[in-house]
């Protein structure tokens, strides 16, 4: 219970709990329903009780006024009820400790309790400590402020730093608060517990029991010179109710038992009337104390502080000096402590080595005698910095920082203001009573809190995630992820793909990836090689013994084992293999005289061991529980009368190799040969890589088709970190994606309305909502990318490719989670707001929603071709050929025109090349190695004519590029980029493309690399005269510009065929005949759509067996080849012909639903393609 009663002249009219163990007690304070302010006595007559309805068990409970009275005194007592304790306590002083000797010599234990409560002084000193002559030990102690636990059970005295086993828990544990801790050992596993924190570990070494010689000590190392015990200040502060294996050591002491020696321990715990001072803001904190009486010829200032902080001020003391100010400053900066002394300008300093913003108590003391300052860390060396005239300070000292309000020059403040605690302060040798500074008698001060040290320590819990290194400040933590594979604010996710799917979705090519299996889990990520062949992937993970291994001489007594050491842990291999459609392992076993079973009663003389260690008899190419190989299988072994080629025991090379490909057993582990002793026997093996192909849930996708349907799981473990992701698609306005509620806390990310993800949680603090807006419609039944976030730092969101939208989450709130009922994807416990659409995600199939989702866009296959984008309708699909030069259903059929003399198509952009108008001109100055511009050039054609101009682009600057046939028919591509210098021509094939055939041309230019591909010619050009970075792209009219011989073809024009033109994004021939009349295309001379491109494959074929008879046209052996070539060809004709009259009747269904799509396709291409005349000054121009 509380009771709140009357001790002053003012009263107390609201009271509450402040950072109570938050991170214990918040779940506890929720259920009670006490998370509230408590309310106090508001009269001189009254007690207020508050009795709880559950009890609690914490470290400690702070009471922390929220509001006084504005005048007057003020008065509280609290007092705090429950349970009967008996406490039995001792005191060390830093010099004393207890020995606990035994009966016997040794004591040899396997099973071990100790328990106590201690609160400490300082940061390091021993609480325990025993060790044995062979070895063994145990020490517990503090140090740097964290509980250390010494165990070792080996045998052996040799004591290498890689055998000893350390064991650190808590942080800042000399706070002079009461810590309690359990130490249980059973064998080799040990509990080791404080403060209800427990950490769990086995110990290393052969040994199970620990032998202790003679006696054990506590508080201290009585003897500091005794072989194999660890140097260690001993302990100074208070122990409670200490127990070994049931035995109440302080008791004993107590009652001088013999069994105890006692060395200067009281018993009883005195309390050190030491108050600290906290700073809270790093801006406004100061404390102010006057000068008090000068000693001879100086002063000095001695203080005690700790911070996270790596820069603050921790003392500014003025001067007196003449007309200029001058100061003596005492500082953090970088971590390192600074005492600088300003005199006329000039500025003198000492730094120290240690860092000191490592949250440890630090002393420092100055001291200013004659003309030297000496300056004393701890107990590093003095620093000294040498005078000119003697110090005289003014009437004040300035501790921590300066006044807000700084009118005069009294303070001087370099750096921050000092953010940490503060105790001990002495100035002249004279205490300073920081309670009278607080009651307003002594001083003045700003954002101070008296009589407690408020530091935390933020990394003692550590959330940073796999491994990543935390730093911190007063006020936050930050996480270190370099070289862990992941990112974020807590390092939770990770930078790698979940499988080789995923790089090849992504445009990668065969080679090393490094996947991440389960994503943030706590698996590490592996390094795979990805074979990407077209659709099919294949996930590989080596071994250390590809090659062949021969064996000889192993007998089932002493059989050769061969074991694989793979690139991944076990763990990791099992993911693999479940995440995997597929997995196989080939395994060859070659045989002279060595047999895999024995002929008289089947006995396994060889076999392999799975992933598990259990032993495998079946062979490649036979599924398990079956004692054969695959040639029993097939019924082709060497010998009809065994299962197994090796069985037939025959002195030629035989060899039993299949696949293996049971998942649950893969990889191989082990290979066991037990049958190549006798004369003449051998055997030789090859166990290949772990290959693995599909991934079960990359495409894993529901639909749910009824508002109140959804998915229901256990609910989410994500107290300190959450992380969702997920597509979907939807014609719906709205709809809830994911839910988990709990008695308060709760999660839940939605389509909030048609363009607006909201992700909203609760934690404990209030509700808070991240949105983010979509400048387009979420709605569009495309599939959208949601990822969400939170962890103890922050939270995120993001959709698709828009702006991450994050919120930081505020210090000192509550940090986890607490989710209790279940998970709802798709909808919520209430059935109301539920998501109508699909989802793709790993989820089980439920009433009200179906596996796998409506449409055809989701599949991998890629429905539309040649750039056409997927579409899905209530039934089925269609293809949006707008940016594509091809059309039909499936953007497939070519789009062809047939140019007559004096015939062409001039076409002008607007965007996005408006766009890169705007930039400034330093921008062509940019050196070539920056270079981003991109081209990608596609067409067919067919004439006769040369010289020809196939294709132009010109721009204000009076640069081109031109695509022509020369004189000879050859193809010539031309850059002009500066017009003081010549163009630079490429001429990927000499021989003549005027003949009459249909020819592809596709030019891909990334920055100055320039990829011609000709029909079935391949050039790659380094284009080394001139960068092809920032070439802008404008209206230009007229020829004048361009280089003769272009300048002539540009005059002969073109006679002949195009088909598929393709520039960037752009379709000029598509746009021509869409958009006649349009200002974006003009059109010269007569043009008429023609079916040149239709004719592409059989032209392609005759050019190939053109070639080959050209290339070779005396090879009698070709030209039969040639006569089967042709005789195949007239037979597929002959098949093709039937099936071209049977699919004639889809062929016109789809054209109708081609022209039905078609106005609406009109439009858009008009909305594309529609230009202001006021804009056509900044255009550029292409020309066919």
């Amino acid at each position: 219970g509380i009771i709140t009663a009357f001790v002053g002249c003012e009263w107390l009219t609201r009271g509450g709990e402040d950072n109570v163990d938050v991170s214990y007690l918040k779940g506890t304070w929720n259920s009670l329903s006490l998370k509230k302010r408590i309310v106090g006595n508001v009269n001189p007559d009254s007690v207020v009780h508050h009795k709880l309805s559950q009890s609690i068990r914490t470290r400690f409970l702070r009471f922390v006024p929220l509001e006084w009275s504005p005048s007057g005194r003020v008065g509280l007592r609290v007092a705090v009820y429950g349970c009967a304790y008996r406490s039995y306590v001792a005191d060390f002083d830093g010099r004393s400790s207890l020995l606990y000797r035994f009966n016997q010599k040794s004591m040899s234990t396997v099973k071990d309790v100790i328990s106590l409560r201690f609160k400490s002084r300082q940061a390091e000193g021993v609480l325990l400590h025993g060790e044995g002559q062979r070895g063994d030990y145990i020490t517990l102690e503090l140090h740097r402020g964290r509980l250390a636990l010494h165990l070792n059970l080996d045998d052996s005295r040799v004591r290498s730093s890689s055998a000893r086993m350390v064991v650190t828990l808590g942080s800042l544990l000399d706070d002079l608060h009461w810590h309690s801790v359990l130490i249980e050992r059973f064998n080799k596993q040990v509990n080791f517990t404080l403060d209800r924190h427990t950490q769990h570990f086995r110990t290393k070494g052969d040994g199970d029991s620990l032998e202790v010689d003679y006696e054990l000590s506590f508080g201290g190392i009585p003897l500091p010179g005794k072989p194999g015990t660890f140097i260690r200040r001993n302990f100074h502060g208070c122990m409670e109710n200490l127990y070994y294996n049931g035995v109440n050591v302080i008791d004993l002491a107590k009652r001088r038992k013999p069994q105890i020696y006692s060395g200067n321990v009281t018993f009883s715990c005195s309390e050190p009337q030491l108050v600290a001072a906290t700073f809270q803001s790093s801006s406004s904190s100061f404390l102010s104390l006057p000068a008090p009486a000068q000693i001879l010829e100086g002063f000095s200032v001695r203080l005690q502080f700790r911070t996270w902080n790596p820069d603050g001020l921790l003392l500014s003391s003025p001067l007196i000096s003449g007309q200029e100010p001058r100061y003596l400053i005492l500082q953090i900066s970088s971590g390192r402590l600074h005492l600088t002394h300003q005199t006329s300008a000039i500025w003198h300093f000492r730094l120290t080595g240690q860092r000191v913003n490592d949250g440890l108590w630090h002393s420092v003391s100055l001291n200013a005698r004659g003309l030297q300052i000496i300056m004393t860390l701890d107990s590093e060396p003095a620093s000294t910095i040498q005078l000119k005239s003697y110090l005289e300070p003014k009437d004040k000292h300035y501790f921590g920082g300066c006044t807000i309000s700084q009118n005069d020059s009294s303070c001087l403040n370099p750096t921050m203001a000092f953010q940490g605690c503060v105790r001990l302060i002495l100035v002249n040798n004279q205490p300073v009573d920081l309670l009278s500074v607080q009651q307003g008698h002594l001083g003045s001060y700003n954002q101070l809190q008296f009589d407690l040290c408020g530091i935390r320590d933020r990394c003692l819990y550590n959330f940073c995630e796999h491994g990543s290194r935390c730093s911190q400040t007063w006020s936050s933590f930050s996480c270190d992820c370099t070289g862990t594979g992941y990112s974020g604010a807590t390092c939770h996710n990770s930078l790698y793909e979940a499988s080789c799917e995923h790089y090849r979705l992504a445009g990668s090519t065969s080679g090393y990836f490094s996947i991440d299996l389960d994503g943030s889990g706590p698996l590490d990520p592996i390094q795979v090689y990805c074979n990407i062949t077209g659709n099919k992937v294949w996930t590989v993970v080596r071994h250390n013994s590809s090659n062949a291994v021969r064996v000889r001489g192993s007998t089932l007594q002493k059989p050769y084992v061969g074991w694989f050491n793979y690139s991944a842990s076990f763990e990791q291999l099992k993911a693999l293999v479940s995440l995997s459609e597929h997995c196989e392992q080939r395994i060859a076993y070659h045989c002279r005289r060595s047999r895999l079973f024995n002929p008289w009663d089947g006995t396994p003389l060889s076999w392999w061991v799975d992933r598990r260690g259990e032993k495998r008899t079946y062979w490649g190419g036979i599924q398990p529980g079956v004692q054969q190989c695959s040639c029993g299988l097939e019924e082709n072994c060497a010998d009809m009368n065994y299962f197994c080629n090796c069985d037939a025991d025959r002195v030629s090379w035989e060899n039993d190799t299949g696949i293996l490909s049971y998942k649950e057993h893969l990889p191989v582990r082990e290979i066991v040969i037990g049958d190549t002793y006798r004369l003449g026997s051998e055997a030789m093996y090859v166990v290949g890589p772990l290959q693995c192909s599909g991934d079960k849930f990359l495409w894993n996708a529901v639909s749910f088709y009824q508002a109140a349907s959804y998915l229901q799981f256990p609910a989410l473990q994500v107290e300190l970190s959450l992380h969702v992701s997920f597509y979907f698609k939807t014609a719906s306005p709205s709809g809830v994606f994911v839910e988990n509620m709990g008695i308060e806390d709760f999660i839940r990310v939605e389509l909030s309305s048609p363009s607006t993800v909201t992700f909203s949680f609760n934690v404990g603090d209030g509700p808070v909502v991240l949105t983010l807006k979509s400048p387009v419609p979420l709605n569009d039944r495309q599939w959208h990318w949601v990822q969400a976030e939170r962890n103890v730092k922050e939270a995120c969101l993001q959709v698709d490719q828009l702006p991450l939208r994050i919120i930081e989450t505020p210090p000192d709130r509550h940090l986890r989670l607490q989710l209790g009922s279940q998970l709802f994807v798709g909808g919520t416990a209430t059935k109301q707001r539920g998501f109508l659409g699909c989802i793709r995600e790993r989820a089980k199939v439920t009433p009200g929603v179906s596996s796998g989702c409506a449409g055809h866009c989701s599949s991998s296959a890629g429905l539309c071709h040649n750039r056409g984008k997927c579409i899905e309708k209530s039934s089925g699909y269609m293809c949006d050929c707008t940016n594509s030069a091809y059309g039909g259903p499936s953007c497939t059929e070519e789009v062809s025109m047939s140019f007559e003399r004096g015939a062409s198509v001039t076409y002008i952009f607007q965007e996005p090349f408006s766009v890169i108008q705007n930039r400034s001109a330093a921008v062509l100055s940019v050196p070539s190695q920056y270079s981003k511009t991109r081209d990608n050039v596609a067409l067919s054609f067919q004439t006769t004519q040369s010289p020809a101009m196939l294709l132009t682009v010109n721009t204000l600057s009076q640069q081109y590029v031109a695509i022509i046939l020369a004189r000879n028919g050859s193809l010539q591509i031309w850059y002009q980029l500066h017009k003081e210098k010549r163009p630079d021509v490429f001429i990927p094939i000499l021989s003549s493309l005027a003949d009459g055939r249909l020819h592809r041309v596709q030019i891909q230019r990334e920055g100055k690399d320039v990829f011609v591909q000709v029909l079935y010619f391949n050039t790659y050009m380094k284009h080394a005269k001139q960068s092809l970075t920032c070439m802008l792209f404008f209206f230009q009219t007229g020829s004048d510009v361009l280089d003769d011989e272009v300048a002539h073809a540009g005059s002969k024009g073109f006679i002949g065929c195009f088909s598929s033109v393709q520039y960037n994004h752009v379709a000029p021939l598509k746009a021509a005949l869409l958009n006649r009349g349009s200002s974006l295309v003009s059109i010269r001379g007569h043009l008429l759509e023609s079916n040149c491109g239709a004719l592409a494959d059989l032209s392609t074929s005759v050019s190939r067996l053109g070639k080959f008879l050209e290339i070779n046209p005396d090879s009698a052996v070709i030209g039969g080849v040639v006569t089967a070539a042709v005789f195949s060809t007239l037979c597929v004709l002959a098949v093709m012909t039937r099936f071209l009259y049977q699919h004639r009747q889809a062929q016109r269904t789809a054209r109708l639903q081609e022209k039905e799509h078609q106005r609406s396709l009109e439009a858009a291409y008009r909305a594309e393609f529609h230009l202001h005349n006021s804009m056509r000054d900044s255009m550029q121009e292409y020309y066919i």
